[in-house]
Parts: C-alpha cells; structure tokens; sequence
C-alpha cells in the first residue's frame, strides 16, 4: 500500500527537492540578521504515537521553533538517556519505521516548505534500508540535514558524498572529548551546522558546565565556520538563556519528550507548545 510519501512524490514531483534546497543555511542567515539564535527541539517519531507526530511537528514551528530534530526509533539508541529510549520504546510498539518516518516528514512538508528537518538518528535503520536508497527518498520527502550517532567522521566520506548528491546536509557530532584531528575532520565534512554535545554522558544529564560549554566553542571556531548548536542537559529557561549568548543554537530534546510523556492525549499539543514558547521567549530575551 503506497505511503503518504508515494502520494507527495507523485503530486509534488521534484519540486520538494528543489524548494528544500539551502533550507538551513537560509534559517540561520535570517537568524543572524536578526541578532537571534536557533531553537531546535527534539522529538522521536512516533511518540506517543504515530498519529499525533505531524501534529506536534507543526506545533513545535507554531511555538517559534526554527528547525525541528526528528528521532528515527532505534532499539539500543547508545546515546541516549532514559527519557529518550522510553520514546523510542513507545514509537516502536507501533512499529513505526524509517519509511515511516519519512512518510511524516512528506506529510508535514506537503504543508511547511519552510521549516527545515533533521533526521536524528543510529546507523542499523539506515543500512538496512541502504543509504543511497535512504538519501533518495529522504530527498524527495523533504529532510534537509540527517544526523547519525554512530557513523564516524573517519568513516563517513562516502556517505557524505551521497548526501551531497541528494541536496542533504550531513551533520556531526562533537563532544567535551573530541580530539583535535577529530574536530578538524568535522570541519572539513560537516555542512548545516554542528552539534556540540555540551557535556561527557547521555541526553537528559544536568550537569553543565557553561565555563567548559564558552571555552570549547571558542575552540571549535578556530576550525569550524558552519554555525554550532548546543544540545544536552538544556531543561529550563536559565540554561536556554546562558546557551543561546554562546553559540548559534539550542537543541532541547529530553525535557520536551517529559512534556510529551507526561501530558494526557488532549493537553499534549498545548503542553508542549508553552513549554518551546516559554523557550523561545528566554532565548531571544538573551540574544535582542
């Protein structure tokens, strides 16, 4: 039975792949006008369910959200806290799957072109699928960037390669204890921006240290010139603000997946949307 990804395909052709193009270097050009920073939220498709994920999507922009990180549900995502692997555990009891996911990035471009995707996310589902045919239809569906944990930047020239042919942003990860040739890897492959996971340990830890957080950007600039997100242990609006006066970015993921987990089916779209708004309003009261 074709998905909604088949219908887009066929109704939209290649024009999805066209208008997505440069989506977020746009985004945060805009941004830098505007002396503003990025609010990337976080969420896992699927969770708490399949249907309620467009929805949320396009709750999370409503809410002032200025690129949205879509999870791929992973069995053993390494990376991952508690809080994350439950939504993982949750979207996959629905079974819900890479093409799955692909079809609710299709749907919800079938109504945003503007706001761009990244697909977050581990190796398995990808190889599975095979990651030309991945970079094809993750084109055509309108993903704009795509982030795999556990892909190397050693390893990952090819893959890169690929993405580049499909108009697809490849995104890296760096780390508190990424050493300097790695860094200098990352610069050289990343495009879109970077992730800097701003502490040693899983998504959900609370220990940041916004001294270490200032002092490794200022060390990854020297090599990096593509903007810098920074994700992990952001869970209220003190440490969206301090972030946000560091780097390009604020990537919140385990403390909306609690809204989400704790919200009864009626209130969730409104729980979540006050807690990326309130968000919103800490961030750009640090960066106006």
């Amino acid at each position: 039975m074709p998905g909604f990804f088949d219908f887009i395909k066929d109704f939209f052709g290649e024009q999805s792949a066209t208008h997505k193009t440069k989506r977020l270097a746009n985004v945060f050009a805009a941004l830098s006008k505007q002396n503003r920073k990025a609010l990337i939220p976080f969420i896992t498709a699927g969770d708490p369910s399949p249907g309620i994920t467009v929805q949320l999507m396009h709750q999370l922009v409503k809410s002032g959200s200025d690129i949205i990180e879509l999870g791929i549900p992973f069995s053993d995502p390494m990376a991952d806290g508690p809080t994350i692997q439950r939504s993982s555990e949750r979207a996959l009891k629905h079974n819900v799957s890479l093409e799955n996911v692909l079809d609710m990035v299709a749907e919800f471009r079938s109504v945003d072109a503007n706001t761009p995707i990244v697909l977050m996310g581990y190796a398995n589902p990808v190889e599975a699928m095979g990651y030309e045919i991945f970079a094809e239809k993750a084109n055509q569906s309108g993903v704009d960037g795509v982030l795999i944990v556990d892909y190397p930047p050693e390893e990952s020239h090819q893959w890169v390669q690929c993405l580049d042919q499909h108009q697809i942003d490849a995104i890296f990860l760096l780390s508190p204890t990424t050493p300097q040739t790695r860094v200098e890897q990352v610069a050289k492959l990343a495009k879109g921006y970077v992730y800097y996971v701003s502490l040693k340990g899983v998504t959900g830890a609370s220990h940041l240290d916004l001294q270490d957080v200032s002092a490794m950007l200022n060390r990854l600039r020297e090599h990096v010139s593509i903007p810098i997100g920074v994700g992990f242990g952001i869970r209220d609006e003190a440490t969206a603000k301090a972030v946000a006066g560091l780097a390009d970015a604020v990537v919140v993921g385990s403390r909306i997946i609690e809204e989400i987990e704790k919200s009864s089916e009626s209130e969730l779209l409104s729980n979540v949307g006050n807690l990326v708004s309130t968000l919103r309003s800490a961030i750009d009261d640090k960066t106006q």
